[in-house]
């Protein structure tokens, strides 16, 4: 089926979040397709509704009032918008799980496109503890119809949403989804290469004093690794998935690996090696399409890890359209 272009304009709906520091985010609500397609004539009515009147538009109702609605809220990386390049075919493969229940809102960071502020660390933690809240609040969305997910910089904002969630107020989401996401900002920095060709700084590894002195200058460190654990261990009931392709030239899908590592012991009060989560874990080939890992304590905490050989980022991020 081949939709026109004013299908995919209408589909969008703009609208405003406020922060508890007074920030304004800007994000964007796709409607999913089906539920585009039956009630096309109202929405394209709205075209010109403001994001600040997001709440009086038939979207928002269709997302607020269906039961059966579920929403992907998806933390972009660090360059661009809500609107940049390929993040619209994303949103698009995430909807098309279910396109007549997957609603997505994404969201620009403070600093970012049309939203107020400066991005640091804290900040942009705490506008993805606003988006999440907003869903709660004003759309009405239980968590366990809410999935978050991250990519890139992403993954590091949407693993300290759900740590902070599961902290403060024992909340659990139906699953957090995290796409080329890495260990923390000082480990990233000694294996991040520019398209595979030009380190960073990985020729300081033979000096661990200059390593620290670069890390201990770092304003935002990120601890991807230290939430991921803390946020496993808190939660009664967990569903990680962590996705990433080995041709990742710029973020190695080994911090993915150690991250899947990280995530399984902290399952155990006692903690656990390596070689006892390798004796367990369950491990399918999928030939081409690469490798798919995950580990269960047993009871209602999952941690899965799919590597893609192939893609990059933009094609491994286009596989949680079935998750």
């Amino acid at each position: 089926m081949v939709f026109s272009k004013t299908v995919v304009e209408n589909q969008v709906q703009p609208l405003q979040i406020s922060t508890p520091d007074s920030e304004v985010l800007y994000a964007w609500h796709i409607v999913p397709i089906a539920k585009y397609i039956t009630n096309e004539e109202y929405l394209v009515q709205e075209r010109n509704l403001t994001a600040s009147q997001f709440t009086d538009s038939l979207a928002f109702k269709v997302l607020s009032k269906d039961p059966d609605s579920r929403l992907v809220i998806n933390f972009h990386g660090n360059a661009g918008t809500v609107a940049q390049g390929w993040r619209t075919d994303t949103y698009r493969s995430i909807s098309s799980g279910a396109p007549d229940k997957i609603h997505v809102l994404a969201m620009d960071y403070r600093g970012f496109g049309l939203s107020t502020g400066s991005p640091d660390e804290q900040g942009l933690i705490t506008d993805g503890v606003a988006a999440v809240q907003w869903a709660m609040d004003v759309a009405r969305i239980p968590p366990e119809r809410i999935v978050l997910v991250g990519q890139s910089l992403g993954t590091a904002v949407a693993a300290a949403v759900a740590e902070h969630f599961v902290r403060v107020s024992q909340i659990e989401f139906a699953g957090v989804v995290l796409i080329a996401a890495f260990s923390d900002m000082p480990t990233l920095l000694l294996t991040y290469s520019i398209k595979g060709f030009l380190p960073i700084l990985s020729p300081l590894r033979p000096y661990p004093k200059l390593q620290r002195f670069f890390s201990d200058h770092l304003r935002d460190k990120w601890h991807t690794s230290a939430r991921i654990a803390s946020f496993v261990r808190k939660s009664r009931k967990v569903n990680l998935h962590l996705i990433h392709s080995k041709d990742d030239f710029d973020i190695s899908w080994k911090h993915s690996e150690s991250l899947f590592y990280t995530a399984a012991n902290a399952t155990s009060t006692l903690g656990l090696t390596s070689k006892q989560i390798d004796a367990v874990k369950f491990r399918r080939d999928l030939g081409e399409g690469g490798s798919l890992e995950s580990w269960n304590d047993g009871g209602s905490r999952k941690i899965s890890k799919q590597i893609v050989k192939y893609g990059g980022r933009r094609h491994a991020a286009c596989i949680i359209g079935g998750y």
